[in-house]
């Protein structure tokens, strides 16, 4: 069942939504070779926890980590690990949720680690802008799956494809909520686009293959072909002057 957020409840989100920011803020400075990824999730517990607030992936479905750290052909999903250390040239998207006073945010970036090569630093800012291309769609009148559609389209026309077997989602008093938002398909299908509906919209673009293979921890999802991937994710709410990002500072 899809719910419309009152403007009270979107206040609240958005309060959630600038936790998630500022988070994402602190990590992208420590994002450097020699870090490891579990060394990034304690500095985002240790933010998120200093705003009275709980990192909303931590024990989600029994996922161990605080943030979903997930480095060159991880897709989404990779588990924090002390073993997992950055190296010059890796990319890692970094996937942070935050719970305060019963509502989420949820946002995901990918950054370079040092330098990177030019097919990568293509792929992210590829994958930020199929973000905002199919944003330009969300309002309302629209469809849900006008947003999919131009997602696609642009990560396509960059010579990209679109990962199927993970989608957006709705956000508000759950992690995951209907409606589910794939960031492909055909336009003018899905439910109407209407003021006060909350959804997270989350490009997730390889370079290769869009085909995924899942390890066995049940959560680590690579590439089938082991080529990198991108994710970029914002909350937003449908407003009558458009989309507003709330996983913003």
């Amino acid at each position: 069942m899809i719910t419309l957020r009152s403007k009270r409840e979107i206040e609240l989100l958005r309060e959630a939504g600038k936790i998630v920011a500022e988070t994402h803020a602190v990590l992208r400075e420590a994002v450097k070779p020699g870090v490891s990824t579990w060394e990034l999730d304690q500095l985002a517990y240790q933010t998120i926890i200093k705003h009275r607030a709980i990192p909303s992936f931590l024990n989600y479905n029994g996922f161990p980590g605080s943030i979903c750290a997930s480095k060159n052909e991880i897709i989404v999903h990779g588990i924090p690990s002390k073993k997992d250390i950055l190296e010059e040239g890796d990319i890692i998207s970094i996937d942070i949720g935050a719970f305060y006073k019963g509502y989420h945010g949820d946002s995901a970036k990918t950054h370079p680690v040092g330098k990177i090569s030019k097919e990568d630093e293509h792929l992210i800012a590829a994958t930020r802008q199929s973000f905002y291309d199919g944003i330009e769609h969300a309002v309302i009148g629209n469809r849900l799956s006008d947003i999919s559609h131009h997602v696609q389209k642009s990560a396509e026309a960059e010579g990209f494809s679109v990962v199927r077997d993970f989608t957006g989602h709705g956000v508000g008093t759950k992690l995951h909520e209907d409606p589910p938002v794939p960031n492909y398909g055909v336009p003018h299908k899905g439910p109407r686009l209407l003021e006060g509906l909350v959804i997270a919209v989350e490009p997730m673009i390889n370079i290769g293959t869009y085909r995924v293979v899942i390890d066995d921890d049940g959560w680590t999802t690579r590439t089938l072909d082991g080529k990198n991937s991108a994710h970029y994710e914002h909350t937003l709410v449908i407003t009558e002057h458009g989309p507003e990002l709330l996983t913003v500072l």
